[in-house]
Order: C-alpha cells, then sequence, then structure tokens
C-alpha cells in the first residue's frame, strides 16, 4: 500500500497532518494490512512518515478555492453520487449505514435543542438540508408534527429526481407542502433579506467531508442560518483508525459496505478543527458552545452513539448562532 503518513501531538491531542489515498488496486491484502498496523504502531511511538505538514484548514486562500467558481461541490462526487441514485432508498443497498443513522440524526438534534437558550415550546422549526441526496433525513423531518417547512438541495440531478419521486409516493408528504426539493448549490440559493427568510436549523449530514473547500461553503450556508439557529451535521475525523474502518474495510470488495471512492481521506475533518473555526472568529456571527458526539458503526447491530470516539471516527456536531 503506497501511503504518505504524517501525524503531530499538539496541545495534547494527535492531530491528523497528512494521508494519502491507498493504492487503486482492487483488494487489500495482508501484507497491506500488516504494514498499515506496523505504521500505526510507529506513529504511536511519536514516529513520523513524512517531513511536511498540513493541516485541513477553513482558508479562503486560493488553495483551498473551490474548482469552479459559483460551486464548493467537486464535479467527480456529483458523478459518484449520480451512480448511486437508482438505489438510495433501498434500505439493503449502498444507503444502507445512512438509512441506519438516520434516527441518531434526530435525536442529536432534540438534544441539541432541548440545551437551546431559545427554545420555545409547541415551536415549529424550518430546515435547509444541505446535501440532501435521496431525501432520506429530509423527507422524515417533514413528517415531524413540530416542522414547518423543510428546504432540502442537492447537486445531483438523478439524486434529487429520486427523492422527488420518492415524495410523491408517500402520503404524509405529497398531500402537503412541507418539503421543497431544490437541485441546486448552496451558492445558488439567494441570499436572505431578512431573517423571515431564513432558517431555524441548517443541516450538513455527511456532507463536509466531500466539500472542496469548507470555509466558504459554511460561510455561504451561515448566512441562511437565523439568530438562535442551530448548525448540525456529521463528519468523519481524519485520524488512522477512521482509515482503517472507512477506507480499507468499509470501501473493500466482499465485505464492504460503501461503494468504492466514496470517502476521501485527505477531506475528512477533525473536531478540533472545525471547532477553531467557530471560535477563532472565522465563521460570520458569534457562537455558542461547539457539541460532538461519537457514533460507531457495529456489524449486524447498527450505529451506536459512543462518547470520546468523535477523534477517531464518524461524529455529530451542533453549534449554535447566538449573535
Amino acid at each position: 500500500m503506497a501511503a504518505n503518513v504524517n501525524w503531530t501531538a499538539r496541545h495534547g491531542l494527535l492531530t491528523a497532518e497528512r494521508y494519502c489515498a491507498a493504492s487503486s488496486r482492487s483488494r487489500v491484502t495482508v501484507f497491506e494490512l500488516t504494514l498499515c498496523q506496523k505504521r500505526f504502531a510507529h506513529l504511536r511511538r511519536g514516529g513520523s512518515f513524512s517531513k511536511k505538514q498540513q493541516t485541513r484548514q477553513y482558508s479562503t486562500t486560493a488553495a483551498d478555492s473551490p474548482i469552479s467558481p459559483s460551486s464548493s461541490v467537486s464535479p467527480s462526487e456529483v458523478s459518484h453520487f449520480s451512480r448511486l441514485a437508482s438505489s438510495w432508498w433501498d434500505p439493503h443497498g449502498p444507503s444502507r449505514l445512512l438509512h441506519l443513522m438516520n434516527p441518531l440524526r434526530h435525536d442529536f438534534i432534540k438534544s441539541c435543542l432541548q440545551s437551546s437558550w431559545t427554545e420555545e415550546k409547541d415551536k415549529k422549526y424550518t430546515y435547509l438540508d444541505i446535501g440532501c441526496g435521496g431525501g432520506i433525513f429530509a423527507s422524515s423531518a417533514a413528517r415531524l408534527p413540530h416542522t414547518s417547512h423543510v428546504t432540502a438541495i442537492d447537486p445531483t440531478p438523478d439524486v434529487i429526481a429520486v427523492a422527488k419521486s420518492h415524495a410523491r409516493c408517500d402520503p404524509a408528504l405529497s398531500s402537503t407542502e412541507k418539503l421543497d426539493y431544490r437541485n441546486c448549490v448552496i451558492e445558488d440559493l439567494p441570499a436572505p433579506e431578512d431573517d423571515a427568510q431564513k432558517y431555524d436549523i441548517i443541516t450538513v449530514f455527511e456532507v463536509l467531508e466531500h466539500i472542496d473547500s469548507p470555509s466558504s461553503f459554511l460561510s455561504t450556508a451561515l448566512q441562511h442560518l437565523k439568530l438562535g439557529g442551530w448548525l448540525i451535521g456529521s463528519t468523519i475525523s481524519r485520524h488512522p483508525i477512521a482509515y482503517v474502518t472507512t477506507k480499507l474495510i468499509a470501501e473493500a470488495p466482499l465485505i464492504g459496505v460503501v461503494p468504492r471512492g466514496t470517502h476521501d481521506w485527505n477531506k475528512y475533518i477533525n473536531p478540533s478543527e472545525l471547532s477553531k473555526y467557530f471560535e477563532s472568529g472565522q465563521a460570520p456571527g458569534m457562537w455558542g458552545d461547539f457539541v460532538t458526539q461519537g457514533v460507531v458503526y457495529l456489524p449486524a447491530v447498527g450505529w451506536k452513539v459512543v462518547q470520546g470516539s468523535e477523534d477517531f471516527g464518524n461524529y455529530f456536531f451542533g453549534v449554535q448562532k447566538v449573535d
């Protein structure tokens, strides 16, 4: 396995600096796994495999600019998810893990709202679901009695077509106007003129690890969030354990649970990096505490909340706009 790894300990936290993608061979061999284990053991002893250090930053410099001047989404990502469109609503297909994760998404949102200083009894919420895919979360949110409206956007035409088709076949959704699917990127949404055009909750579930320029993406998205509103999402830490679980195992032939090429390890974002974006003043506005919750997928069991696992795998995050 051709790999280039460099890690550094900062402030007592192990921060991933860079991990180049694995070679394009069709299967993971015993030799590759053994080599991977040896490198991780070397890592734990403080070793280094590269002279360069590169943390995924949220700068708006040219190095972090999107490929297209009008979109933070890569055309290769759109192409990849187009191939998955027809199987999006198959609970045993390539999107199976998203179906299984959906209840935990709602649980996390509920916990954030319950801790909110703006929580109101019987309040109805508006959602902007960015990167909605085939609508697994958006449709379930639209069914909730405390939901006023859901606007769900995705840049992949085939996926949005599947989402709309599914909504038309659902009596609970086809008879209301609570759910609006749009084939666009966040940069295409008109800037809100006042708070009434903004949203109570913006969700970015399994999105940031597919974005070329997370800083510009988040800055654009946050323009649509009301004062007191929440940005809530989920992504993956850039940690060696995450590389093993989400690349070597999850995308492996025969035993894999997601299609090969779904993830790019270099785009993963650590909780410390994401929280720094809000705490350092880079994010527009003022923000409350950055909340995280680690989740782990257990075969034959499903997703489980494991506190502390956010530093080496999948995690939810939430932050409230306070000014």
